[in-house]
């Protein structure tokens, strides 16, 4: 069976079921992902250094924050876990363009805790074994079909996307500001208790797009690549970024190494989502947004991405926002309003109609 059809069945099954409420492999990942950080980073602790908690990959009333980690307040971006562990990835103070999920540790003076080495040598522990059972499962008659669909379902988000998204639409509609910006927390890293409707509505649309971009088409994109154990490469690595990608004391060696694999795995996958959404959009308007204002973004996977998804909504986003206690004047990001609730709908419907379309694509490749 070719991955073009197995494609469409992952996203079938992701359509129809959502992410597994109970047992779902990516919390488990994370508990061996933090064992490991306790191992291999902890252990080069200077005596005198102080010890920080370790961050929770399991974070309460976080929802379903998938994501991916990255470059300081670019956005509020998926982090590799999945929804009930961590599905829309929140972003904040990572190295590359997601961040964790996780409360972020603030910045700290404690000596560098970790050496890269030890962060290499986690990542490889936690991923490249893993990776190569899915690779050999794959290539088993019959039942590697099965586990082909099972890992793209695994890491897909894409239903997952809306269920975060549509109770902040919901709330707004119905002029319930406190459930909105309660719903909006769940899915960004931003503060959101004094966010007024405008700020709920801009924060919603950018989580959309930029998790719309690691949630859904950096997996889909790797699966068309390589099956089984491209995807699961690629949504480890975007898991540990979001558990170790932090720009901080304690992981800014340790954490170095999953940050920027994963900016590599996102690299291709964020010009061609960007690409999309242009495509689909206010073509012209997202092209120059794209060019002009996503150099600018702190992340270099996810201002293409944003900017884009802003132009082609014709929307602003971007501005200020506070992190952590902190006020943080970010560029605009496209050209228009700002946004509504009903763009929040919008940015849903253009990540739902882009994935059509590259099914489509990869069905049109699959036959050549």
């Amino acid at each position: 069976m070719s991955l073009a059809l197995l494609s469409v069945l992952g996203v079938a099954l992701d359509a129809l079921l959502g992410e597994p409420k109970r047992w779902h492999p990516l919390v488990a990942f994370g508990r061996l992902a933090d064992r490991l950080e306790r191992r291999f980073n902890r252990s080069r602790v200077a005596d005198s250094a102080e010890k920080l908690p370790l961050p929770n990959p399991l974070p309460e009333g976080r929802g379903d924050i998938r994501a991916v980690p990255h470059s300081e307040f670019s956005g509020e971006h998926s982090a590799g876990l999945p929804l009930q562990a961590n599905s829309l990835a929140l972003q904040g103070e990572g190295w590359g363009e997601g961040v964790s999920a996780s409360t972020i540790t603030p910045k700290s003076d404690t000596p560098g805790l970790g050496w890269r080495s030890h962060g290499v040598t986690a990542w490889i522990i936690a991923v490249i074994p893993l990776t190569l059972i899915a690779l050999l499962l794959s290539l088993l008659p019959y039942v590697g079909w099965v586990v082909q669909v099972l890992a793209l379902y695994a890491a897909l988000g894409l239903r997952s996307l809306g269920e975060h998204a549509d109770p902040v639409v919901l709330a707004l509609r119905s002029g319930d500001l406190n459930e909105a910006r309660l719903r909006v927390g769940y899915v960004v890293s931003r503060e959101t208790a004094e966010l007024d409707e405008t700020a709920v509505a801009r924060a919603a649309t950018e989580s959309v797009l930029e998790n719309g971009g690691d949630a859904v088409y950096a997996a889909l994109f790797w699966f068309a690549v390589a099956g089984a154990p491209g995807v699961v490469l690629y949504r480890l690595s975007n898991t540990l970024d979001a558990m170790w990608g932090y720009r901080n004391a304690r992981f800014e060696r340790f954490g170095w190494a999953a940050a920027k694999i994963d900016d590599v795995l996102n690299y291709i996958p964020a010009r061609l989502v960007a690409l999309t959404y242009a495509l689909l959009g206010h073509t012209r308007l997202a092209l120059r947004c794209w060019r002009t204002q996503a150099p600018k973004w702190d992340s270099p996977n996810a201002g293409p991405v944003m900017a884009a998804g802003a132009g082609a909504l014709g929307v602003s986003l971007g501005g200020s926002a506070r992190y952590h206690g902190e006020l943080h004047e970010r560029p605009q990001l496209g050209e228009g309003p700002a946004p509504t609730a009903v763009d929040i709908w919008r940015a849903l419907a253009l990540v739902r109609q882009g994935v059509l379309l590259w099914l489509l694509i990869i069905l049109i490749l699959g036959v050549l």
